[in-house]
């Protein structure tokens, strides 16, 4: 009797939450469905058709065959891929370094905290304004090398491509340390102190402690951490574009910067979607060995 009230009161509970995940389930798979499509053809707001008669302009998979031989393209994923390398290893560390610093108690400690929390509340776009600012010729920058150097410094940081590019990673490090900070810090905290403790009487080393046990206590953690800045560096578009536009040239086109200018300037909307689907694999690849390796991790720490 208790069995069949049960399955009566799941079946009921599948019947009631249906319209709900039929909803969800058409938000999640009919845009993939529709950039599939319109990536099939040549479509454009300018052809004077709408989206769902594209197919009066199939070809196949000609706007993939373009994408392997666009040198705009891979240029832009090169550099996204160049900015993700250096900064996704400098948030870590110097969030990690934070961490390790502000996992104890000390005077000042919820201040600093409070402060260091900062860059990451500001909106992006005015985080690239500020930095904007910073990097003018006559800008603060330049100021305080001219205050060390004893003699006026007028560097145009973002006229020069590589210093440009230089510029906007140091306003992404400068805004996204303080999430690796706080992911990582989350990790620290949750570190058993009986295990610690224990080491320290058993004679072991800050360095020994650290590796044999904070380590792999928080492989979880760092996994999560490095994989959603992973993803969100494929994403970064606002303190870039303010910051130079992708300019000068293409010298800072990221491949976020290189979509929105081909959809908005160029207009050539079958081929965006064409390049926005390898860009969606991609970060679904990513997050797939990201999860695949929580999992492992779990499974050897149990």
């Amino acid at each position: 009797m208790e069995h069949e009230d049960a399955r009566d009161s799941r079946k009921l509970g599948f019947w009631l939450t249906l319209p709900a995940q039929l909803l969800v389930l058409f938000i999640a798979v009919f845009p993939i469905l529709m950039q599939v499509y319109i990536s099939l053809t040549d479509w454009s707001p300018l052809d004077g058709i709408d989206w769902w008669q594209a197919h009066q302009l199939w070809n196949t998979f000609a706007n993939y065959t373009d994408l392997l031989e666009d040198n705009r393209f891979w240029s832009a994923l090169g550099r996204t891929a160049l900015v993700m390398a250096i900064c996704v290893p400098c948030e870590f560390l110097l969030g990690l370094g934070l961490a390790i610093l502000f996992v104890d108690n000390f005077p000042g400690r919820r201040f600093l905290y409070s402060v260091l929390l900062v860059p990451m509340m500001v909106v992006p776009a005015v985080a690239g304004y500020m930095f904007f600012m910073l990097f003018q010729s006559g800008g603060p920058v330049n100021d305080i090398l001219s205050f060390f150097t004893g003699s006026p410094v007028r560097i145009a940081w973002l006229s020069d491509p590589d210093l440009a590019l230089f510029a906007v990673i140091v306003s992404d490090i400068w805004q996204w340390t303080p999430l690796m900070f706080l992911i990582l810090l989350a990790g620290l905290v949750g570190v058993p102190e009986d295990q610690l403790r224990a080491a320290t009487l058993l004679g072991a080393s800050w360095t020994t402690r650290f590796i044999t046990i904070v380590l792999p206590r928080m492989k979880t953690i760092i996994i999560i951490a490095l994989a959603i800045r992973v993803i969100e560096n494929f994403k970064v578009f606002d303190n870039f574009y303010i910051m130079t536009g992708g300019g000068p040239g293409v010298a800072t086109e990221t491949i976020s910067i290189y979509i929105y200018k081909v959809t908005q300037q160029e207009l050539i909307w079958g081929y965006v979607a064409a390049v926005a689907l390898v860009i969606l694999i991609t970060l679904s690849v990513v997050s797939a060995y990201a999860i695949k390796r929580m999992s492992r991790s779990r499974e050897l720490s149990r």
